[in-house]
């Protein structure tokens, strides 16, 4: 029996609908009422994810957990201490599953971490490695890594094996928030002052990180290992619109606007960071993966763009 946590999320839908066409036995753990059995999917409901939460019904004949429930990184965090209160879920409330998993003697732990643990820009072909130090930045990313230092000290103590996969930005079909925007933006033809863009961004389709969370659930040699993920092809943002534009079938128009000129407009507003994740690079090697596990994407790029704007284009037409 495999445990998900954040079943129903973007990821963890798509990992249990994996997991039940493998013919799995799926527990999918909840936060609120509304889903039942189906599709030998046994949903259980436990609340929110935090220091106090009861695992022990849903941890009962477990062999595997995959956990990907998660206080994720927002952009106006209205939290009067955010530090603190992604601690107390995302540090607090992990290794407190985590403990009572060792405890039910859950053999592997499957922790879906982030990027962010590494940092928030790599210089041009100097990607990111599962093996550099860590230099979190934001609060998001510094709950994320003192979870995975939690975990591995409990892999020492309990004997049960965790694996930690790093994934940085996961798109496909349903994906919401900037990359839904740019989505958007391509679909109504909007010109975007974006045409001369020449960092190198690593992204990671949804299928390829389901595939690759799979895998780390059964392959002997990830037990206790840390691996990063990505397509394996790095795009500028010129090139992710073009890309995606073509997808969509709508041309992107893009306007070659000097990337000096946008970063000082862009600090004038207060938007640095936007700038940051539009003309900044954020590479990751995910060679690790490969060469110990065997792991190769299962999708290309453009294939994943083209499944992520199908679903677009039907969604749009309801």
């Amino acid at each position: 029996m495999i445990l998900v946590t954040g079943a129903t999320g973007f990821v963890g839908s798509a990992l249990v609908a994996q997991l039940t066409t493998d013919n799995a036995a799926v527990r999918a753990a909840i936060r609120r009422e509304g889903k039942s059995a189906s599709q030998g999917v046994d949903f259980v409901r436990v609340g929110d994810l935090v220091p106090e939460t009861d695992w022990s019904e849903s941890l009962n004949s477990v062999d595997s957990v995959v956990h990907l429930a998660a206080r994720v990184h927002v952009m106006h965090d209205k939290a009067a201490d955010p530090l603190a209160e992604f601690r107390r879920v995302n540090v607090d409330g992990t290794l407190n599953l985590a403990r009572q998993a060792a405890f039910a003697g859950v053999r592997r732990f499957v922790f879906v971490s982030s990027v962010k643990v590494n940092g928030e820009s790599t210089l041009l072909g100097h990607p990111f490695s599962a093996d550099d130090e860590p230099e979190p930045q934001d609060s998001y990313g510094i709950s994320k890594h003192e979870a995975e230092l939690g975990l591995r000290e409990l892999a020492l103590s309990s004997g049960m094996e965790v694996v930690i996969i790093r994934p940085p930005l996961v798109y496909g079909p349903g994906v919401k928030a900037n990359f839904a925007s740019m989505i958007r933006w391509l679909f109504k033809g909007i010109p975007l002052p974006l045409g001369a863009v020449h960092n190198k961004r690593s992204f990671v389709a949804l299928d390829n990180l389901v595939d690759l969370i799979v895998t780390c659930l059964e392959h002997p040699a990830a037990a206790n290992q840390t691996f990063l993920v990505s397509d394996g092809e790095d795009l500028s943002t010129t090139e992710l619109l073009q890309r995606m534009g073509k997808a969509l079938g709508k041309p992107a128009r893009l306007i070659p606007v000097p990337v000096g000129v946008m970063e000082a407009a862009a600090k004038l507003i207060g938007k640095g960071d936007v700038a940051q994740r539009l003309f900044g690079s954020l590479q990751v090697d995910s060679s690790k993966a490969r060469d110990l596990l065997g792991w190769t994407p299962v999708v290309s790029v453009d294939e994943a763009l083209h499944k992520t704007a199908e679903a677009f284009l039907a969604s749009h037409k309801k």
